[in-house]
């Protein structure tokens, strides 16, 4: 009997550890499926994700043993050009859908894209607010210097809505590419003020005053995000955006000023 008892306790503890070693196995880079995301993980995100996405990213490797997050920041139509030429990505988060709607329409998106955050406008200006801004009217003032993004990326059209929307015709003296460059103008002082989204502004007080104005409201970014068609890492392109989407993710991003859809 002792003989009998003592075989049934070492069956059973062989069982615990094999439980053990694989709840162990489950956090090593792998999905709730059972699929792993070992590998590296390549995300084409915008520009104004940057600092969230980075974030973001850390978060996700450390939740995620042996997954490496790779960032690639630019503005949103440039990063949907390069994924229509081929470019290996796993994820791509668009700061419009416009952009994101050119990604899927090109076969290249795996399901259906979803709007995970929205952004809005501010006027960034040098810390102070040296010139007085106080809305989208003062920018059309003579001699106010004005840094704006070129109207096919993100928010070169939402700036192009909310002066519509304000009657405010305005020459800039640059167009950028991307809003970090139409930010760095201010930074630089070389403009008086640039239309960003709120959250970069938010990421550069120690350098911008940010003033708001109403029209804004009417030129709301929405965010969509969406794992690649035939990606590198599957696995880990599915996990990366269900963690953006995940309580977790969504708090880096409100905490940066981004909205909730």
């Amino acid at each position: 009997m002792r003989a009998a008892g003592r075989s049934r306790t070492v069956a059973a503890a062989a069982a615990v550890i094999t439980a053990l070693v694989a709840l162990a196995g489950c956090g090593a880079g792998t999905t709730a499926g059972g699929g792993s995301t070992d590998g590296t993980v390549t995300v084409f995100a915008a520009a104004s994700l940057t600092e969230s996405f980075t974030r973001i990213g850390r978060d996700f490797e450390a939740t995620h043993p042996g997954t490496s997050v790779i960032l690639n920041f630019a503005g949103s139509a440039a990063l949907a050009a390069q994924i229509n030429q081929g470019a290996p990505a796993d994820v791509f988060a668009s700061a419009a859908t416009r952009n994101m709607t050119t990604v899927a329409e090109a076969g290249n998106a795996d399901g259906d894209p979803v709007v995970f955050v929205r952004n809005q406008l501010v006027v960034a200006v040098p810390r102070g607010n040296p010139r007085g801004v106080a809305g989208l009217a003062d920018l059309a003032r003579p001699g106010v210097k004005v840094a704006l993004c070129a109207e096919q990326v993100p928010c070169g059209a939402a700036a192009r809505t909310a002066l519509d929307a304000a009657s405010v015709a305005l020459t800039p003296v640059t167009l950028e590419q991307d809003v970090r460059g139409a930010l760095s103008k201010v930074r630089l002082g070389e403009v008086d003020a640039a239309l960003v989204y709120r959250t970069d502004a938010l990421a550069a007080t120690a350098d911008v005053t940010a003033v708001e104005f109403p029209e804004s409201a009417r030129a709301v970014n929405d965010y969509p995000i969406v794992a690649l068609r035939d990606p590198p890492n599957p696995d880990g392109a599915r996990a990366f955006v269900a963690y953006v989407r995940s309580e977790r993710g969504r708090a880096v991003l409100t905490g940066a000023g981004f909205q909730a859809p």
